[in-house]
């Protein structure tokens, strides 16, 4: 008995050693590194695999991200084949592979798969190598290209700027660069445009105006707003010539290009027609302007402007008659925008034909 109790002592003894004393896991490894093809691009669908039968088996595997960077942990300590393959690579085949890949336990080991490497490179076939040539060149070009871009992008910005703040000479010179660099651009050659029409380089604005519509025109994806600000732009232009009616098709073109738009458009037709002193041509232009945004003062005005040049007086009253259409504009206007900055013209305009200046519009809100 005493024995027996002996013995169970010593097992209950070793069993709680067991349960209290601490385990401790076996310490692993971590692997990490980039990958790049042999022309030196980043490969972002790779697949990194660790085995322990020369890349025949996954034991660990690993997936490249955007930058094509990968990483692994808790790799059990030893060594590896490190294969690199692709979704379309075959099982039985690797893009590239490391046969002996040490993981240290606690550390953590950098291999990357630089297929730009001479001893990769060597190993491929004469057509391979061709190939991969005729990439790195075709890749250079695209570098060079992409950074003529930016470049050119930089400047439009600064173009379109100084166009905005009527700095018209900077932005010709900066864009008479550009479109020697890159004469395929419509974009350039707008700006270009907008520059030489400020400048009152008519001729130059419209050849200008109209190799940028006609370039994107025969682009392979085509901007209505570029053509569409091409023949804004080119309306002004051709009026300034005295082309009144191809003026009048420009502005025609550009808000069927962007409908949009269109009330601008159409009013800046009306005022350019107003300075050239077209009085049908800026009617016409007003109305296709307020039917296009009725809410706008400023197409009725111009109409109602326009219109007073066909006034008459009554021989036996004196009286100043307007003709259809020229009070209706001209109260609408002030409806719209009662202390508008025409407001003062107008309401003289009215009383002097007798007309009633509703009091609404007297004491009206700031537009």
């Amino acid at each position: 008995m005493r024995k027996t109790k002996l013995w169970m002592a010593v097992a209950l003894a070793a069993l709680l050693s067991a349960l209290f004393t601490p385990a401790f896991a076996q310490e692993t490894g971590k692997i990490h590194g980039h990958v790049q093809d042999p022309a030196g691009v980043t490969v972002t669908d790779g697949i990194v695999t660790l085995s322990t039968d020369g890349g025949k088996t996954a034991k660990y595997t690993f997936n490249t991200d955007a930058s094509g960077d990968y990483k692994g942990d808790n790799i059990a300590p030893g060594t590896y084949t490190l294969s690199l393959r692709r979704p379309d690579t075959p099982p039985d085949k690797v893009l590239d592979q490391f046969p002996e890949v040490k993981i240290t336990a606690g550390a953590d080991t950098a291999q990357d798969f630089d297929m730009t490497r001479a001893d990769y490179v060597s190993k491929l076939t004469p057509d391979q190598r061709k190939q991969l040539e005729e990439l790195k060149a075709k890749n250079a070009t695209a570098l060079k290209e992409n950074a003529v871009i930016k470049n050119l992008n930089a400047d439009l910005l600064k173009a379109r700027e100084d166009n905005k703040n009527k700095n018209f000479t900077e932005a010709e010179q900066l864009m008479q660069r550009d479109t020697q660099a890159k004469p395929d651009a419509s974009v350039l050659w707008l700006e270009l445009g907008i520059a030489q029409a400020g400048e009152k380089k008519n001729s130059d604005a419209e050849a200008s105006l109209k190799k940028a519509i006609d370039l994107d025109k025969a682009s392979k994806k085509p901007n209505p707003e570029v053509e569409a600000g091409a023949d804004n732009s080119l309306g002004e232009v051709l009026a300034n010539e005295g082309k009144v009616a191809d003026a009048q098709a420009a502005y025609d073109d550009a808000a069927t290009l962007n409908p949009a738009q269109k009330a601008m458009y159409y009013t800046n037709a009306a005022i350019i027609m107003d300075r050239a002193g077209q009085v049908d041509g800026t009617v016409a232009a007003a109305d296709k302007a307020i039917a296009a945004d009725p809410t706008k003062p400023i197409p009725y005005y111009l109409k109602g402007k326009a219109l007073v040049n066909k006034a008459t007086v009554d021989q036996k009253t004196g009286k100043i008659i307007a003709p259809p259409g020229c009070v209706e504009a001209y109260q609408k206007y002030l409806e719209l925008a009662p202390d508008g900055p025409f407001a003062p013209e107008v309401k003289s305009v009215l009383q002097e034909m007798g007309e009633t200046i509703k009091s609404s519009y007297k004491a009206g809100k700031k537009s």
